[in-house]
């Protein structure tokens, strides 16, 4: 499925306004990559959003939103669905490493699939629970979208976490109740608004890190 002229044209203005310089190449992979959304959604029903102008918004703007403030050159996407956020920013900047794990399997074919006709070297697949997962050395930031409750992901995820790195939860609304109960625990917790182009939504960025000593 091809994507219209005028959501490539908002995709690339959106960037622009989100600080993002996409050479045309990144720009056409981004297109690239929501094609595929659009053909694997009408069989799998990756996404419950269907209108390429709300995907061009709500997925793939929404995610480039917190490329500007990721940390680290290895990366963790829990839950991460139909790849987002990893997929787009792993695009936007191909020097960071993203491992996309899901538990869910023709989500994580398509993941394999764009991998495939994306040419994405910087991008690793797996499928299971982040419960599960066992890395060889800790992530330095690990995000996540749509996966669990602000609580649950930082109960399930701090452990595959490096010292100095953070985790990164995309919200709606802040839960302000549970960022409260982390900085009970001691850990640091920043909430950071996002504005996110065309979309009349709230968005916060909530980014949870180990307090250091001093």
């Amino acid at each position: 499925m091809a994507v219209a002229d005028t959501w490539v044209e908002r995709l690339g203005r959106g960037a622009e306004q989100l600080g993002l310089r996409l050479g045309a190449s990144q720009l056409a992979t981004l297109t690239q990559y929501l094609e595929g959304l659009m053909k694997w959604n009408r069989a799998y029903n990756l996404t419950a959003i269907r209108d390429p102008g709300e995907m061009v918004v709500k997925h793939l703007l929404d995610s480039l939103a917190i490329v500007p403030l990721l940390t680290g050159e290895r990366l963790l996407d829990v839950g991460t669905g139909a790849g987002l956020p990893g997929i787009p920013a792993a695009i936007c900047d191909p020097r960071r490493h993203w491992t996309l794990i899901d538990s869910n399997g023709k989500k994580t074919r398509f993941l394999l699939q764009m991998k495939s006709e994306l040419a994405l070297t910087n991008l690793e697949v797996l499928k299971g629970r982040v419960e599960s997962l066992s890395p060889r050395q800790p992530f330095e930031a690990i995000t996540s979208r749509a996966f669990s409750t602000l609580r649950d992901f930082v109960s399930v995820c701090l452990p595959l976490l490096s010292g100095s790195g953070s985790l990164l939860a995309m919200k709606g609304q802040v839960p302000e109740t549970e960022v409260a109960e982390l900085r009970d625990q001691g850990l640091a917790v920043r909430v950071q608004a996002l504005d996110v182009p065309y979309l009349h939504e709230e968005r916060h960025l909530i980014v949870v890190q180990r307090r250091t000593n001093g």
